[in-house]
């Protein structure tokens, strides 16, 4: 089926007439558009609208898939409740602001019911057609041959800063249309932050560099961490570094159709706990990514989801031990028929860099 054919089929599961899709990540999966500022209307019998304003009038012309009505506004939620016809009208109560709710309450027709219908696209996106991993599968490619070049300009003596800016740069000129997020470059006790900020401090020598990054390509993000040695380490950072590969490593073979997000985080936390250090391991194990870096389904401690073929998640367990030091491991996996495959490609065998 189409992607609005499995739409339709779910509004017709929760008995709702219609969707108004505002959010730009689910507008652009459903309609092709890639622009900042649109909304789309469905239903399930009637047109299918798409709304944006006159600086997209010839964007939308190229991009926007067949079956879509473009109509051109100004002020989107006006020209969404034109011509709507009467019965429940879901709306992604997860993602609009309330006065945006309210607004959209009060222009609303009264025959038109308006009910929260949150995450329903979502639901669709997080199983990603062939096509999707392939572009996830390039942006993790090329997000693997630029941290290649950067670690061959070194990671002792530079700055964490000017290591972050050379590897965005790097994965823009080989094509990416930007970096997932800003990459995280973090030295020694630094890297005991997992969002830590690179810092215009240099990185030292004998210590461990937490690096995460990811590139845009195709409008489908990566996401991986690696951790790396510059010289000899203390042997308690070479020891967390090994429990937090063990970890990662034994929930990645648990990938595979069936399990929830909450069983596969639970095999990796239980290994970091056995070793003394549930109070260092506070975040989930991983969580979805495709044209958001971070999306569903969540591999964590409330992850109902059942993972299922053509889900693309990742497997990133930490340990940050505060003053100290932080290790974390991920890769970028997509759920097949009968297993997993790691769409990047680099070794998690601890590497020095000079």
């Amino acid at each position: 089926m189409t992607r609005v054919e499995r739409l339709v089929e779910r509004l017709a599961e929760r008995e709702l007439d219609g969707l108004l899709i505002t959010g730009l990540p689910n507008v652009r999966w459903l309609t092709g558009f890639t622009g900042s500022n649109a909304a789309a209307v469905c239903y399930r019998e009637g047109p299918r609208r798409f709304l944006t304003d006159f600086r997209y009038l010839t964007q939308s012309a190229e991009e926007v898939a067949d079956g879509w009505e473009t109509e051109i506004g100004i002020d989107l939620l006006e020209l969404a409740v034109q011509r709507l016809p009467a019965g429940k009208l879901g709306f992604d109560d997860a993602q609009m602001p309330v006065k945006q709710h309210e607004r959209l309450r009060d222009l609303v027709p009264d025959e038109v019911e308006l009910v929260a219908a949150g995450g329903l696209v979502e639901e669709l996106r997080a199983i990603k057609e062939p096509e999707e991993i392939d572009r996830i599968r390039a942006a993790a490619r090329l997000a693997d041959r630029a941290l290649e070049e950067v670690l061959g300009r070194g990671l002792a003596g530079r700055a964490e800063r000017d290591v972050a800016i050379d590897l965005e740069f790097t994965m823009r000129r080989m094509g990416a249309q930007a970096a997932s997020f800003p990459p995280i470059v973090a030295s020694a006790d630094h890297g005991a932050l997992p969002h830590a900020q690179p810092r215009e401090a240099e990185i030292p020598e004998g210590t461990l560099v937490v690096v995460d990054w990811g590139a845009q390509l195709d409008g489908y993000a990566s996401d991986c961490t690696r951790t790396f040695a510059t010289g000899e380490l203390d042997p308690r950072d070479r020891e967390v570094y090994e429990l937090v590969r063990h970890a990662q490593e034994d929930a990645l073979e648990a990938l595979r159709p069936g399990p929830t997000g909450r069983e596969v985080d639970a095999i990796a936390r239980e290994i970091i706990d056995a070793a003394g250090h549930a109070e260092h391991f506070g975040h989930g194990l991983g969580h979805g990514v495709g044209l958001e870096v971070h999306e569903g389904p969540r591999l964590s401690r409330q992850g109902e989801t059942a993972l299922a073929a053509g889900m693309v998640v990742t497997v990133e367990p930490g340990v940050y031990v505060p003053g100290a030091v932080g290790v974390r491991i991920e890769d970028l996996v997509a759920i097949t028929e009968d297993g997993h495959e790691v769409l990047n490609g680099l070794t998690k065998d601890l590497q020095t860099i000079a």
